[in-house]
């Protein structure tokens, strides 16, 4: 039986291949090339190598890279314009001109708003973001808010019937109220016996049958001596700075603005002025106090560094304001503090281990005891008044 595979029965081996006709072959093949003319060295004279174009091919000729056309133009040059470039404006520049009627939307001017919601030019701004002007809220957002109000109240002219009293000079409110429940005060006439009854300035008011008259403000200052209390009134003290002041040279009943121990010196005021009172002794108004402390021995250094940034008493931390060695003497010390506590210049150094020997304050609110004398006291003037009323307490 016999396949289609030359002739060859099978299953029966194909005959091995002679090497030699193998090559011989493969000779006959390359000779067959180099015959034909394949090979770019054997190529005739009038035949052309591998990427070469003939002349005739070439569109516009054979031409090098140096030559131009009449046409072209170097790199550099122009043929916008025949001026030069320095001469030519924006506006020279060809623009595309179309029709009005091209332009989906039509014609919209530069400040007309983009599809954005915002003008030409203008930030994008963020979510929730304000522009420069607009308010942030509206009062009927904060409408039903509960927030405490501040009152003010309006100055009717009229005041409490024990306030008119004490500053007419007569007696403190507190024997005012006395005076009033036992009925021996009369408003136009009539007897009130009625706490809290207010009155006007206006009003005809008499004390034991007298007219009352509002007195005026009194500002005094004084240069405080040592071993005198400072109280209106003190059944135990033998010496009271009250004493001073005589109704012969101040008519009203002015009273001490602070407090100065018993062995303290120097700066203190006085007056009938309550609102200003109040405020020269509150802290919140820091009142500028300056004191002149002489000491049983030398101020370290340590113990002024603490001074400076604060020690601890037993009613709290306190620090002074500035604190400086006087006349380069380490045992005395000037000392700036606004504190109203009782004896805290004193306590200061005593918690440190010093004995204060002498304390003087020199300074108090803007006033000085200069050209006054130890128990010598002076009325303010107007300059001194204005400062105060102004609420320049440093």
């Amino acid at each position: 039986m016999q396949d289609n595979n030359n002739g060859r029965p099978r299953g029966a081996r194909a005959p091995r291949r002679d090497a030699t006709a193998g090559a011989s072959r493969s000779n006959d093949r390359s000779t067959s090339r180099r015959s034909s003319g394949n090979n770019y060295q054997d190529r005739k004279s009038g035949e052309r190598k591998f990427g070469e174009r003939r002349s005739s091919e070439r569109p516009f000729g054979n031409r090098s890279f140096s030559d131009k056309r009449s046409s072209e133009r170097s790199f550099g040059d122009s043929n916008r314009s025949e001026r030069p470039r320095s001469e030519r404006t924006y506006n020279d520049k060809p623009r595309f001109e179309r029709a009005s009627g091209d332009k989906p939307y039509g014609e919209r001017k530069f400040s007309d708003k983009r599809s954005g919601g915002r003008n030409y030019g203008e930030r994008s701004r963020s979510f929730g973001e304000k522009k420069y002007g607009e308010k942030k809220y509206t009062p009927k957002q904060y409408a039903d808010t509960k927030r405490p109000r501040i009152v003010v109240k309006e100055d009717d002219g009229t005041v409490r019937l024990n306030k008119f009293i004490a500053n007419s000079g007569v007696c403190s409110r507190r024997e005012a109220d006395t005076y009033i429940q036992a009925g021996l005060v009369t408003v136009n006439g009539v007897i009130v016996t009625e706490l809290g009854t207010k009155v006007k300035l206006t009003d005809d008011i008499r004390f034991s049958k007298e007219r009352l008259k509002g007195e005026k403000k009194v500002y005094i200052v004084m240069n405080k001596p040592k071993n005198f209390v400072t109280t209106m009134s003190d059944p135990h003290a033998e010496k009271s700075v009250m004493d001073l002041i005589t109704s012969d040279t101040c008519k009203e009943r002015v009273f001490p603005v602070g407090r100065l121990d018993k062995a303290t010196t120097g700066v203190l005021m006085f007056t009938n002025d309550g609102p200003l009172a109040e405020k020269l002794t509150h802290p919140s108004y820091y009142t500028k106090k300056i004191y002149h402390v002489s000491l049983d021995k030398n101020f370290k250094k340590p113990d002024f560094d603490a001074v400076l940034s604060g020690i601890t008493l037993e009613d709290g931390i306190i620090a002074a304001d500035a604190l400086s060695y006087v006349n380069e003497s380490s045992s005395e010390v000037g000392i700036e503090i606004h504190s109203g506590r009782n004896r805290i210049v004193r306590r200061i150094f005593e918690q440190l281990g010093y004995k204060v020997k002498k304390l003087d304050r020199v300074y108090f609110a803007g006033l000085t005891k200069k050209n006054l004398k130890r128990g010598q006291w002076r009325f303010l003037d107007e300059a001194e008044i204005n400062h105060l009323l102004m609420g320049n307490f440093d």
